[in-house]
């Protein structure tokens, strides 16, 4: 049975629900129909890939990193039956031109609405936890990726296109929520701010040093209700103590400059903060936040709350060293389709990320960011490989024992006393050393 068959999402071609088995539950057909309708896909004519089953070789492209894009195709059996048992190489990319980066992208937006919704994600004091952060691509070098994205150089001194996402994610259970990137000379201030539409109600945001703009958290705090959040304050900030609420707690006002008004226009002269002092490891740590109300939210969990942050560190490292498997140079030669790559392994992210939230609500208190993603992404990319191999009638149980099996995924509770400063490794050389002729006398 073709994995087409299963999706029942090949153009027309439908088979009777017997046959068509739970494979709705990794991906649903109808959400991928929603998000091509939206962003105006639609394919008349039949052809052996239709642009669905483009979008799961694109998917393919992000959980089998070692196979080629035309071995994806093959092995995964995603084409309508034909003349020939394959299709020609050349008819891959053309299709991928086709499908366009907008419906992948439209596909990732519609999924993690729905996903993140039907999740029911644990709160703190009523707000939902997320995370914000940024991260770097690298592209091929061709001509086009260094006109679209430029060159930019490491500590190294190497030079290559890169990409810059910032990304939005749900702590708790590692879902995305949003996502933005452009060439790597963008600001991360100004691609966090297109986050903030598609920001959910009654949440608090953890940011990164790096993200300090009055503008973008005053902008972040009234677009929507209860959208609080929370960043360490960069060092030298100048304020005034309006009154203390606690022993090491101050509620601030911070002074907003010339040059942010007038890039946000409804940015007051003043902002008011709320400031917590903690001393870690001997180091004064100061962190500020859109929650003033001492009440509501007790300042002893807020501190402890920043740590939460490096979840989505956490999961850049899952998409890139596990995903990815190191190789941290997409596959695409031309930009469009670097961006549908990008919008593809994003998508394939949440695709395990949210089978993880249905495996941890079997295991009562456990979250599903206590699970291990190397595992559980080795036994779902497992079964989607194999999956066109097995009858429809199999498919729920296998879906069921992934469930079951879960307990088995969990990891050790984290030692959170060890504690390491950040350090530049030095790079592996390919060569030995040639000793200076005068060092051997």
């Amino acid at each position: 049975m073709q994995l087409t068959t299963a999706l029942a999402i090949a153009n027309g071609y439908a088979p009777n629900s017997e046959e068509l088995g739970k494979l709705s539950d990794i991906l649903d057909p109808d959400l991928i129909d929603e998000a091509f309708d939206k962003a105006g896909v639609g394919t008349v004519r039949k052809r052996r890939l239709p642009l669905d089953m483009v979008l799961w070789s694109i998917i393919g492209m992000a959980l089998y990193r070692n196979t080629s894009v035309w071995d994806i195709v093959g092995q995964m059996n995603i084409m309508l039956p034909g003349r020939r048992a394959l299709v020609a190489p050349s008819a891959i990319p053309q299709a991928r031109q086709r499908l366009g980066e907008h419906a992948v992208q439209s596909v990732f937006e519609h999924t993690q609405a729905i996903w993140n919704e039907q999740a029911e994600h644990p709160t703190w004091h009523g707000l939902r936890l997320l995370g914000v952060d940024g991260v770097v691509w690298r592209t091929p070098d061709s001509n086009e990726n260094q006109q679209a994205f430029k060159k930019s150089s490491n500590q190294f001194g190497e030079q290559y296109p890169q990409v810059r996402m910032v990304c939005q994610m749900e702590l708790t259970s590692h879902l995305l929520t949003g996502s933005q990137f452009d060439c790597a000379s963008t600001n991360e201030m100004v691609l966090a701010e297109g986050l903030i539409e598609s920001t959910a109600n009654h949440s608090l945001t953890l940011f990164d040093r790096g993200f300090y703009s009055l503008g973008l958290l005053h902008k972040w705090q009234n677009t929507g209700v209860e959208r609080h959040w929370l960043i360490p304050m960069r060092k030298g900030t100048q304020y005034k103590v309006l009154r203390k609420i606690g022993r090491h707690q101050k509620l601030i006002e911070l002074t907003t400059t010339p040059q942010s008004r007038k890039k946000y226009p409804n940015l007051p002269e003043t902002m008011q903060a709320r400031m917590l002092t903690r001393t870690i490891d001997g180091k004064e740590r100061t962190i500020l936040t859109s929650m003033v109300d001492p009440l509501r939210y007790p300042s002893e969990d807020i501190v402890e709350l920043y740590e939460q942050r490096w979840e989505i560190e956490l999961g850049y490292r899952e998409m890139k060293q596990v995903l990815l498997q190191n190789h941290y140079t997409l596959r695409s030669k031309r930009p469009e389709m670097i961006r549908q790559e990008l919008w593809g392994i994003l998508l394939a992210y949440n695709i395990i990320r949210y089978q993880m939230v249905k495996m941890a609500s079997k295991i009562k208190g456990i979250y599903p960011n206590q699970l291990s993603f190397t595992s559980c992404a080795t036994a779902i990319i497992n079964w989607l490989y194999t999956a066109s191999l097995n009858s429809a009638g199999n498919i729920p149980k296998t879906l069921e024992h992934l469930q079951e099996i879960a307990e088995h995924y969990v990891l050790p509770i984290r030692r959170t006393e060890r504690v390491y400063p950040r350090e530049v490794r030095s790079k592996p050389q390919k060569y030995a050393r040639k000793k200076c002729q005068s060092a051997l006398n």
